[in-house]
């Protein structure tokens, strides 16, 4: 991702935590990830996230995905300390269409990205409006992408381990 790119992404986000009200210090807007997934294709597939807090116990984010950004298919797998962790996304704004493991929706509103539609699996649409919430069990594949607006989700979850998030798509990097 060239500079530029990573600038305009970074004030995307800014501009987004601002119209919310969402505070954050100059070292913490240091910390904003822009993450690819080593896809190379931000605006298409990726994700940009603050985390506010992450122990032991508990960890809180707020994740802002670009008009119409897909966050890849993964699952948080079983790890020797749990079952694996359990997330709860809250939309802040925007609209967020979630696909997890259940019935098919038919006629679900999202589609994943054309060049990478094997990757995804799953399609039983959940679709968050602001105030609207949905918890994802432990272990369980899920994709999400904003609508037309971009959107903005706080997650609170158990303790995060994004280093063991299992991708679909083999070809994505993590760290």
């Amino acid at each position: 991702m060239e500079k530029r790119e990573y600038k305009e992404i970074k004030d995307y986000v800014l501009k987004k935590f601002q119209e919310l009200n969402i505070v954050l210090t100059d070292e913490e807007f240091n910390h904003i990830e822009i993450a690819d997934f080593g896809l190379d294709n931000i605006t298409v597939s990726g994700l940009q996230l603050f985390t506010y807090i992450n122990t032991n116990k508990v960890c809180a984010k707020d994740l802002v995905l670009l008009p119409h950004q897909t966050c890849p298919e993964h699952k948080h797998p079983k790890r020797s300390f749990d079952e694996g962790k359990e997330e709860t996304f809250r939309c802040r704004s925007g609209v967020v269409y979630l696909y997890v493991e259940g019935d098919k929706t038919i006629n679900p509103v999202a589609t994943p990205p054309k060049e990478d539609k094997q990757y995804y699996t799953v399609f039983h649409e959940v679709i968050l409006h602001p105030g609207e919430q949905f918890t994802i069990p432990p272990d369980t594949l899920h994709w999400f992408q904003a609508g037309k607006e971009g959107s903005v989700v706080s997650e609170f979850s158990t303790t995060s381990t994004d280093e063991e998030d299992i991708f679909t798509d083999p070809r994505i990097k993590r760290v």
